[in-house]
């Protein structure tokens, strides 16, 4: 990247002239070069007339809003990140510009701190974490630089150690990745117009430094949306820290979370970074949210809105520069109304919602999913499965998600015999969970629509392309049974018309 497009100005926005004068001084003092417009208007015309590394715009002022200049950023396909500055407790309206596109928010009064960490971070965005040579300031000092964030020592298990194995898992930083929309993400598997909306909210959501709050139920893939969101980030190079705030003892969540120095309590014998410190740059992933108590709440909201920490024993507190991602299988809001979860928490956490469908609602990516799960377990061994252990996990009702599917699975190709797994080998039996109630338009019915596809035969026909051939047949007879009404065939199959839509276009049904 060129030296000019690294000395673009940042665009301040306000109507208040001393705002405008003190955000002007302060950005001048890191180097940058400034430009003001007193309103929306103004800042349109600016916009047109030159490129920006940076806007900043306040919320409300006389002939708009801040959504105004995001709109217009987005409507021009202007490449600038820009954040908002809102009014304390209008997260609602900071909410609304962050799903119109903006890059981030401040809460009024701002501090310095959070200013100069705001403005790095969408730097370093926009210029590709390249380092950041800033322009000369006019000040008699030399210019200071804003380096990207070294990465943070995170000793712990390695990335792929088993996910219950311990409280936090500190991950060394992936290799970089090219963060672009068509980027592949591996960690979520599955080809369902369900899959593929949370791909997409994953894609935007790596272009922002927003909390992400996540949720689904227990083995439906909360983390692996997390650390996709991380990988696709100008992060994807600093640590990702996952923490299990279930799993750690009440009595020793402050050190675990802000660290200690050494001689700050009995066993303190060394000096303790905790896991913001070792997010420092990068990603705090805070699973099962849920489960942090009261008192331990109050601390993280600190921590959150000032992005700055105090280790145990220590009388000042240290800038950190962490993205926050929650997630928990409980209902937060329920856990808010029954008091259980602070609401202030709760709005900071909860700024842009991620939901994980769970398997059950994906039904069309069980062949695929079977398919790639049996390859990753049976080693070297060809194992086939028998029809009827097809059809158990095709109606299996799966509370456990993807990691019960991958169990049945891995106990499956242990106990299978004469390379083939029979529904005995699945062991899913009414004891141990609910068998999901066969649909009989789908499965059973009237056979003649299915009666055409050949028998399956081991060895020499792919499981993919006779569980197609069969869906096929399935679908043209209640297409043809309705005229080829979609919106009805969906309703007489027991899907959605989304899905409906889809399963055609995959099975190119004209």
């Amino acid at each position: 990247m060129s030296n000019a497009d690294l000395k673009r100005p940042v665009l301040v926005v306000d109507d208040e002239a001393d705002i405008r004068d003190l955000m002007e001084m302060t950005l001048m003092k890191m180097g940058l070069s400034v430009y003001t417009a007193q309103g929306v208007a103004a800042a349109k015309q600016q916009l047109a007339e030159r490129r920006f590394s940076l806007v900043l715009t306040d919320m409300r002022m006389p002939d708009g809003s801040g959504l105004d200049v995001v709109d217009f950023i987005n409507s021009e396909g202007l490449d600038v990140p820009v954040a908002v500055i809102t009014a304390f407790g209008n997260a609602d309206q900071a909410v609304q510009a962050l799903k119109n596109g903006a890059f981030d928010y401040l809460q009024k009064p701002i501090t310095l701190a959070q200013l100069r960490s705001l403005v790095k971070s969408a730097i370093k965005i926009n210029e590709g974490e390249e380092p950041v040579a800033v322009a000369p300031s006019p000040a008699s000092e030399p210019p200071p630089t804003v380096p990207a964030p070294k990465p943070q020592a995170a000793p712990g298990k390695p990335a792929n150690a088993p996910a219950a194995s311990t409280a936090a898992k500190p991950v060394a930083p992936a290799a970089a990745k090219p963060a672009s929309a068509s980027a592949e993400i591996p960690r979520l598997l599955g080809t369902s117009a369900l899959m593929e909306d949370v791909r997409q909210m994953v894609r935007k959501l790596a272009k922002t430094m927003v909390p992400v709050y996540i949720a689904g139920e227990s083995g439906s893939g909360k983390e692996q949306a997390a650390r996709s969101i991380h990988e696709l980030s100008v992060r994807r190079e600093q640590p990702f820290v996952a923490v299990n705030c279930g799993a750690i003892p009440e009595n020793l969540m402050e050190s675990e979370f802000f660290g200690y120095k050494k001689g700050s309590f009995t066993g303190a014998d060394t000096d303790r970074l905790g896991f913001f410190q070792h997010a420092d740059g990068g990603t705090l992933f805070l699973d099962e949210v849920a489960d942090l108590p009261l008192a331990m709440q109050v601390k993280l909201l600190r921590a959150i809105q000032e992005k700055a920490v105090r280790r145990i024993g220590e009388a000042t507190e240290k800038t950190v520069d962490v993205r926050i991602i929650c997630a928990t299988h409980k209902d937060l809001a329920a856990q808010v109304a029954a008091g259980n979860f602070r609401q202030d928490l709760f709005y900071r956490l909860n700024v842009v919602s991620l939901a994980m469908p769970p398997l059950r609602e994906m039904r069309e990516d069980l062949p695929r999913l079977v398919g790639q799960l049996l390859r990753k377990h049976q080693g070297t061994s060809k194992l086939a499965i028998s029809k009827e252990a097809q059809k158990a996990l095709l109606h299996y009702n799966y509370p456990g998600n993807f990691r019960e599917l991958e169990n049945i699975l891995e106990r499956a190709v242990a106990l299978a015999q004469d390379e083939v797994i029979d529904v005995d080998d699945l062991q899913i039996h009414s004891h141990q969970a609910v068998m999901a109630a066969e649909p009989v338009e789908v499965w059973g019915g009237n056979e003649t629509g299915v009666a055409a596809v050949a028998d399956f035969q081991l060895g020499r026909t792919q499981i993919q392309d006779y569980l197609d051939d069969i869906e096929r047949a399935i679908l043209t007879q209640a297409l043809q049974q309705t005229r080829y009404n979609r919106t009805q065939s969906a309703k007489l199959l027991g899907i959605s018309f989304r899905s409906m839509r889809y399963r055609m276009e995959r099975l190119s049904i004209e």
